[in-house]
Order: C-alpha cells, then structure tokens, then sequence
C-alpha cells in the first residue's frame, strides 16, 4: 500500500504584537520636542538676523557723523553810507548751525570775514555755542564792513553804479560732535555766501549759501 507523502508546511510567521500605548505615547512625546527644538531654533535664527539688522541700521544712521552746515540766514541792515567809490554798512547778520546728527555739536568761536573782491573789508567773532543733535542753532553777529581796506576802487566804482554792492562771506568752525557722551569727532564745516545789497533801495537783494 503505498504510503500517503506527508505534506510539508512552512511554519507559519508569528503574529507582530501591536504597540503597546506606553510606546505610542513616547513616540509622540518625542516628536513634539523635535518640532519644538525645531521652532526654537527658526525663533533665535530670526531674532539673530533682526538683531543684525538693526545693529547695522544703528550704524549707518545714528554712528555715522555728518559735517554740520554752517550759513547766513537773514541780514538786518542798520545803516548803510555809499558813494561812487565807497561804502559804510552796520547790519546783522543771523549765522545758523544747522546740525543733522544724533549728537550735540560744540564749537569754538570762529571768525566771520566778508570780503570785496577778495579783500577782507570786515570781521566779527561767532561765539562759541552748541547746536543741539538734529537741530540748527541761530546766532545773530553783529557786523560792520567798508572799503576803506580797498587798494583800488574801479570795480568798485562800476558796481556802485549799477546800484549793487556784493560781498563775500567766510567762516570756519572747529568743534566736535559728541555721541552718547563717548564717542567724539571733530567736524570743521566751512561757510562760503554771498551777499548782493540794493544801494538804491539799502535792502537785501540777493543771499546765497553753498
């Protein structure tokens, strides 16, 4: 009788046990803390690159000293005496500092000179002040010119003809401006104007600064 083969039957694989919800809950535990370490890490890259940038703003504007402007900005004529080869004036003359940092300006006193074809023909002493940070501080100078300096008169003459005298004024100051009380930096600005009077009227005609 022949025998009946006996079938053979790989074993069966043993069932995966499902996780336990010990294991779960510490799967998500972890999970949660990397997108946290991953959302404080966006946080201080952020905050790093804000930071950066207002550190470089603050350079480029607050710490970067500008040279003060130093001009003319209203004449007050008191008297004036011409003829045709001479003039006699007393005015004032209100000088403004106008200065555009984010610290005070301190200056010692300068002289004004006003000049006739480049002849110095009168002086007067700017006294020393302080121009507040972005602000423009105004001193009015007292000021008497005349041509008596004059070596020669023919220019002069034809300008006084015409009615109209025009003089040049100059001015350097030295002071320093001053940050946060630490940082100081000399600054020297310098003034260049020029004045045409109206003889005929004795007014003001024309001021320009550059």
């Amino acid at each position: 009788m022949a025998e009946k083969e006996q079938q053979v039957h790989p074993p069966a694989p043993a069932n995966k046990h499902p996780r336990s919800d010990e294991e779960s809950a510490s799967l998500q535990s972890k999970e949660l803390k990397r997108k946290k370490k991953i959302k404080y890490a966006v946080y201080i890259a952020a905050f790093v690159v804000f930071q950066t940038a207002v550190i470089l703003v603050f350079a480029l504007t607050v710490m970067r000293v500008k040279n003060p402007k130093v001009r003319i900005g209203r004449v007050t004529i008191n008297t004036m005496e011409t003829n045709n080869t001479s003039f006699d004036l007393k005015f004032i003359a209100q000088v403004t500092v106008k200065n555009t940092n984010f610290g005070h300006y301190k200056f010692d006193n300068a002289t004004l000179s006003f000049l006739y074809d480049g002849v110095i023909v009168g002086e007067a002493i700017i006294p020393k002040a302080r121009a507040r940070a972005r602000s423009t501080k105004r001193l009015d100078v007292t000021v008497e010119v005349n041509s008596r300096a004059l070596t020669s008169t023919t220019r002069l003459g034809s300008e006084l003809s015409s009615n109209v005298l025009t003089l040049n004024s100059q001015a350097k100051l030295k002071g320093k401006v001053e940050l946060m009380k630490v940082l100081k930096t000399k600054k020297s600005p310098e003034m260049n104007c020029t004045i045409a009077f109206n003889v005929s009227t004795k007014n003001l005609q024309d001021l320009k600064c550059k």
